[in-house]
């Protein structure tokens, strides 16, 4: 998968109010503190650094980081993430990460040095990266991920907006809503649906019940 703020009465409130007139947005989990300190989202960015022919290609494996990452080789022992889709060009305008992606990075464009052998050029770009180790926070309910998928629990976040959150209680902002099911138009949801959540692709409206 946002930060997490304290929601009182009167957010709960302009939530519902919401869920009467539109869809919500939804933040997903940019800005999400990842395993091991690692943010989340798409904030992160990576950097060549020799392996493989394609840079971080599907199966390829990034290292820890805070602020950057580096490819390293799967059976190492910074091997910390795993590439499950590949894109050139902006997330914003391609592509959808699978829905279980852990986090993104965005790749930068690098181009070698004039005259430099064996460098290669890298297109600007991003990765969908799965963890290589549980916890995962973009499986349903597990409060974080770039996507809001159908088992996600959401809260209020104030401005039309809700967040993602773990749905067993461990975050920092208990759940208010899960997501029961995804579909192409609010008239389909069950008649429980107390919230419409924003999710995008080709069901984009997410039935939310209040917990």
């Amino acid at each position: 998968m946002g930060a997490r703020r304290s929601v009182g009465a009167g957010a709960a409130l302009l939530a519902a109010l919401l869920a009467l007139t539109g869809c919500q947005k939804t933040s997903g989990g940019a800005g999400r503190e990842g395993p091991k300190g690692r943010p989340g989202g798409t904030s992160a960015s990576a950097r060549p650094s020799g392996h493989g022919a394609v840079f971080l290609g599907v199966g390829e494996c990034s290292s820890f980081g805070t602020t950057s990452f580096t490819e390293v080789p799967c059976d190492g022992e910074r091997a910390a993430a795993r590439v499950v889709a590949r894109f050139d060009g902006d997330p914003d305008h391609g592509p959808a990460c699978p829905a279980t992606t852990d986090f993104v990075l965005h790749i930068s464009a690098q181009r070698p040095p004039a005259g430099a052998a064996g460098d290669r050029a890298v297109p600007r770009g991003y990765a969908c990266m799965r963890d290589l180790e549980p916890p995962h926070p973009g499986d349903p309910g597990g409060g974080g991920g770039p996507r809001t998928i159908v088992g996600d629990c959401v809260y209020g976040a104030g401005r039309g907006e809700v967040r993602e959150t773990a749905c067993d209680g461990t975050g920092k902002r208990k759940p208010e809503y899960r997501v029961v099911r995804a579909v192409a138009h609010r008239s389909q949801c069950p008649p429980a649906t107390a919230l419409y959540v924003q999710l995008g692709g080709e069901e984009p409206v997410g039935c939310a019940r209040r917990l």
